[in-house]
């Protein structure tokens, strides 16, 4: 999306380029007002200054142009850098963080405390109003745990209360949320951003599930970036699993996905968040980015 600061001169090409974009927009911010959009937040978009940048952009945007934006977050990195200030190897497991009681304490410090409060900081700084919550504000998400206790704290999404957020995204605010969450016994544990994503959309009849990654989108061949695969129904997602096409970390977020979609969200979308402005230009263009998952073939 095109930066949106007008020249003084009303008559200047750039001028007439973005009203433009705007005027070509608009079909778009009629389709998706009033309609709740879960983005998770991660990866490089959320390492780098520009693009962290162009990110709270286009959240702020999205909110202001009507549509309900709900933020999940990550923070691995953060997460690590801190863990190697207190002195504590990081360690992983099937590609799980091995979480202890020591690491849980740092998982929970710096997600809660400091990324989160981060982002909902920037979020308002630009304009829009923003709440930082986690998964034990108002019981809103039960974890459980999972079935490999050699990972430790790390859970699994046992129910969601989604009353808060809701009332929250009713009354104009968008809330930024971190994926940890406490057990029935109050125990607290670290929950993958996107699962946590994927079930809270469903539990908000999403329009709209946003997976911002590392990659194009589902790549026929991952090492080629050319062979991106623009959309996808369920079942053609599990027979990519099946085939291998899908592999490695790009296992669960489509299995995030193709979950969401069966509980009703209407379309699911794994971008590119290292390109700017990518949640414009998916929701605001005909072609989009990335890849888009239905939750079957007969449109979007």
């Amino acid at each position: 999306m095109a930066d949106l600061n007008l020249a003084t001169d009303p008559n200047s090409d750039s001028d007439a380029t973005r009203v433009r974009i705007l005027s070509e927009a608009l079909p778009y911010i009629q389709k998706f007002r009033g309609r709740t959009v879960v983005v998770k937040y991660g990866g490089a978009a959320m390492k780098d200054g520009f693009l962290k940048a162009d990110v709270i952009r286009d959240i702020v945007f999205m909110a202001c142009v009507g549509i309900r934006p709900v933020v999940v977050h990550g923070g691995g990195p953060e997460i690590n850098l801190w863990l190697e200030k207190l002195g504590i190897e990081p360690q992983f497991c099937d590609g799980l963080r091995v979480t202890d009681g020591p690491t849980m304490d740092v998982v929970e410090m710096v997600l809660v405390g400091r990324v989160n409060k981060e982002l909902v900081t920037l979020i308002n700084q630009a304009g829009g109003s923003a709440v930082g919550l986690c998964g034990k504000d108002g019981d809103l998400i039960i974890a459980r745990p999972q079935d490999n206790k050699a990972v430790g704290f790390v859970g699994e999404v046992g129910h969601i209360n989604a009353g808060l957020v809701k009332s929250l995204v009713d009354s104009g605010y968008i809330p930024i949320i971190s994926s940890v969450a406490s057990d029935d016994t109050g125990q607290a544990y670290n929950i993958n951003a996107d699962t946590v994503a994927g079930e809270l959309a469903a539990a908000l009849n999403a329009e709209k599930l946003i997976l911002l990654t590392d990659t194009p989108g589902i790549l026929q061949d991952y090492k080629n970036p050319d062979t991106l695969i623009p959309k996808l129904d369920i079942q053609q997602a599990r027979q990519l699993i099946t085939e291998g096409v899908v592999a490695g970390g790009m296992i669960p977020k489509v299995q995030c996905c193709v979950r969401s979609l069966a509980q009703g969200v209407r379309a699911a979308h794994i971008l590119d968040g290292r390109v700017r402005h990518a949640l414009l230009l998916e929701i605001f263009t005909d072609r989009g980015i990335g890849s888009m998952l239905v939750a079957s073939d007969l449109g979007k």
